[in-house]
């Protein structure tokens, strides 16, 4: 099914990852680029997301509580299961 030419920010968010990993289609990769040239707040946020992943990937395995680190875990499961799918 062939997607609109425009992508809207909430795309934009569910398709970051992929972005990052270099795993999206040429035309969705297109759309995301086109998006970011018009959208300030979605640059922003790529910009974060890109500054969060070098903050984290510097961390050594011992730099979280295990604690700590189980409740982000727990929280991003939850997160996940309250997510809606696509739609």
């Amino acid at each position: 099914m062939a997607r609109a030419a425009g992508m809207r920010c909430k795309e934009l968010v569910e398709l970051v990852t992929e972005y990052l990993e270099e795993r999206l289609s040429a035309v969705d990769r297109a759309r995301f680029d086109r998006h970011l040239l018009g959208c300030g707040p979605c640059r922003r946020y790529l910009e974060q997301m890109r500054t969060t992943i070098r903050t984290l990937g510097a961390l050594s395995p011992g730099a979280v509580e295990p604690a700590a680190r189980d409740r982000l875990l727990s929280i991003f499961r939850d997160w996940k299961q309250e997510s809606p799918g696509p739609g």
